[in-house]
């Protein structure tokens, strides 16, 4: 049967909402006094009665629409019903689109409403640069991204897994564990490489002054990253390791060589006691640079080690680049102080209770421009180099074609001085002026002629030194050879420079025996006669032979190679002015 509503009993419920209405008023007009001028105090409160009133208007239209609703089913299943089409509308797009649903993370992203596609480019783009991991070691810690630990992410995959969740993220949120994998090379590498900033080298025992009394420092550990248990903990649950944007590095104990100080205290009382001077010699130019410090500061670099006293390099490496810093000037190679030597000698001095350290100054390979004119053989003998050392410093390199502007290697000027250079003494040879000049302690104790090298086998110029002692070598050239093969000659009191070629050495000496029973130039000298040698007349050889230590510095001069040391400018300063 059809229900039917009579316009009265419609009308009786309107009347009935407007009494409640009228009865939820305030009587603004009951409240005011019947004193005084009442028209001007209705005046004073109409503005806010007016506002009170648009105020109350609004609630009771609220009211009403709520009223209406809830007395009214028509509606309250049609409010119901766009709702359940608003949300099928909802749900259907994002089915439709592929996209995944509000709220749901990986590895730190919001991959909410975007679509496969997108969220793995999302995922990839945070892993390459936003998302940071943080390597502990107690209260140390480093920021990485999980590329440069190895860790790689299918992001793809991840964001499969998160469109697949539907909507479990709402409204409270989900996360996905994102499908992680590791980069073993890329993984050890980094952490190889981390190593430099993770590990803290442990400390030998050492010494310090305190109110003019020497005190030992017992050594402490120190520690090394583990790289292969790293790897096993990166590679054990990589995922969880993103998850956590966190992973504790796993460092092994590293003890001390010596911990006790006492066995070698005497020791270095009796070697710091005073401050240490440390003097660098230069062979090439025969100069010293001498460098003081302090006893406290000679103290800090002292430590023990298994083999007893010696130099800790932490300590003393900022002092060394400072002395080498000073070193260098526009003018010259790079030199520098090798760390071992130098070590080495403060070691020496402190174990013999010295106050002074000998070093060696050395030089750095170089490049050299070349210049119209040049050749690799003039190059050579310009810088003072055995050609043959040229040609090796540029192994693969056809040095017959050069051009202005090319650069080719040169080797450093130490490959010519093997030995640990005497200071003390120096010979001068001015092949110009055919003449050789020994010095000792700056004062010269032989002056003689001698003949070098023909223009066929010239005497290589440059910085060498004595390096072999026999009495008498023999020699060949390729012009003693014959059908019957190639003679030789025998060379007294030779003692060798530098070698032409591996296994051929030029050098000095006395008399040469020919194969026919004749000397070399008569046993004259004055005019170049040798295949490349010093040769001088066969006393004077003896006397050098026995004066010259191996180790002495030879400086060959000429107008292709200009002297470098003081006493070889002495020497071509007086051979110019006819002295």
């Amino acid at each position: 049967m059809n229900g039917y509503e009579s316009p009265r009993k419609r009308n009786n419920r309107a009347r009935e909402r407007q009494t409640a209405r009228h009865s939820r008023r305030p009587s603004v007009m009951a409240s005011l006094p019947n004193t005084g001028d009442w028209r001007s105090k209705v005046s004073s409160i109409a503005q806010p009665v007016q506002e009170m009133r648009i105020g109350e208007r609004l609630t009771w239209a609220l009211r009403d629409g709520v009223w209406y609703v809830r007395h009214t089913p028509a509606l309250w299943f049609g409010l119901i019903g766009l709702v359940g089409v608003l949300f099928v509308v909802f749900v259907a797009t994002h089915v439709l689109n592929g996209r995944i649903f509000p709220n749901v993370w990986a590895a730190g992203v919001n991959l909410g409403d975007l679509t496969v596609e997108e969220a793995a480019a999302a995922l990839d783009t945070a892993w390459a640069s936003q998302l940071q991991i943080r390597l502990m070691d107690g209260d140390r810690a480093w920021d990485v991204t999980p590329a440069q630990l190895g860790l790689v992410i299918d992001s793809k995959q991840t964001a499969e897994a998160a469109r697949a969740v539907g909507m479990s993220g709402m409204p409270m949120g989900y996360g996905i564990q994102p499908t992680v994998s590791v980069d073993f090379n890329t993984a050890q590498t980094f952490l190889l490489n981390m190593t430099n900033q993770t590990d803290i080298a442990p400390q030998n025992a050492g010494y310090t002054w305190q109110n003019d009394e020497l005190v030992g420092i017992p050594g402490t550990d120190g520690r090394m990253l583990d790289v292969p248990r790293m790897m096993e903990r990166l590679t054990a649950d990589p995922a969880q390791i993103v998850e956590f944007a966190h992973i504790d590095l796993v460092m092994t104990t590293l003890p001390p060589e010596m911990n006790d100080p006492e066995p070698y205290l005497e020791q270095v009382r009796a070697a710091t006691s005073q401050p240490i001077t440390l003097i660098g010699y230069d062979p090439f130019t025969d100069q010293t640079v001498s460098w003081s410090t302090t006893r406290e500061v000679f103290t800090s670099w002292i430590e023990v080690g298994e083999s007893g006293v010696q130099v800790r390099e932490a300590a003393f490496e900022p002092f060394l680049q400072a002395q080498v810093q000073s070193l260098n000037t526009s003018e010259q190679p790079p030199r520098y102080l090798d760390m071992r030597e130098t070590k080495e000698a403060i070691a020496t001095a402190v174990e013999n209770a010295r106050s002074q350290a000998l070093l060696r100054i050395r030089y750095r390979p170089q490049e050299y421009t070349v210049t119209r004119g040049d050749t690799a053989y003039r190059i050579a003998r310009k810088t003072g180099l055995p050609y043959y050392l040229v040609e090796k410093a540029n192994e693969g390199r056809d040095l017959n074609v050069l051009s202005p502007g090319d650069t080719i290697n040169l080797p450093s000027k130490d490959a010519t001085i093997p030995l640990i250079p005497v200071p003390t003494k120096r010979i001068i040879v001015d092949l110009n002026n055919q003449t050789l000049k020994a010095f000792e302690n700056g004062q010269i104790v032989f002056d003689w002629l001698i003949s070098s090298g023909i223009d066929t086998a010239p005497t290589s110029p440059g910085i060498f030194q004595v390096l072999t002692h026999n009495e008498v070598a023999n020699g060949s050239s390729y012009t003693l050879c014959s059908e019957s093969g190639c003679g030789s000659w025998e060379m007294y009191w030779f003692m060798g420079m530098y070698e032409v070629t591996p296994g051929l050495m030029n050098g000095f000496h006395g008399a040469v025996l020919l194969p026919n029973g004749a000397y070399l130039g008569g046993g004259g000298v004055g005019a170049p006669f040798t295949f490349g040698c010093v040769m001088s007349q066969n006393d004077n050889a003896k006397m050098l032979y026995d004066w010259a230590d191996e180790g002495t510095v030879v400086e060959i001069i000429s107008s292709e190679f200009a002297p470098q040391s003081p006493l070889g400018q002495q020497v071509w300063a007086n051979a110019s002015n006819g002295a």
